[in-house]
């Protein structure tokens, strides 16, 4: 019976890595970086960025939302302001993305401080 539970211990604890990952993949094609305020997952197109955030791999529910995002792209550098659309936040503009690309997003949610997520595209 002992070795049945040190097994069964041996054998949940393995798992619990795993369980921990499929919290930070992305959900919707592409980048996540941790923060103090939740996860943060940035999708980068040319004319649109988008930061979908969430909770243990589950979406945040976000009452109110602010912050701004930075884009730098060799010696360029791009800033627009994040609006709340939904349950995530969108900046529209001209942004050059690309492999190299660094994104620096300062957000503000549901009434609580400022954090930054730096991301960095392949």
């Amino acid at each position: 019976m002992k070795h049945l539970l040190t097994t069964l211990l041996l054998a949940a604890v393995a798992t619990l890595p795993a369980f921990a990952a499929e919290d930070h993949k992305p959900k919707h094609g592409g980048i996540v970086v941790e923060t103090k305020a939740g996860d943060m997952e940035l999708v980068a197109k040319p004319e649109l960025i988008v930061i979908h955030v969430s909770d243990h791999g589950k979406p945040m529910k976000l009452t109110s939302a602010t912050g701004k995002v930075t884009v730098f792209n060799g010696n360029d550098k791009t800033e627009a302001s994040l609006a709340l659309v939904g349950d995530k936040l969108e900046a529209k503009g001209s942004f050059k993305v690309g492999a190299g690309t660094k994104v620096l997003a300062d957000v503000a949610l549901n009434g609580k401080p400022a954090v930054a997520a730096r991301f960095a595209l392949k």
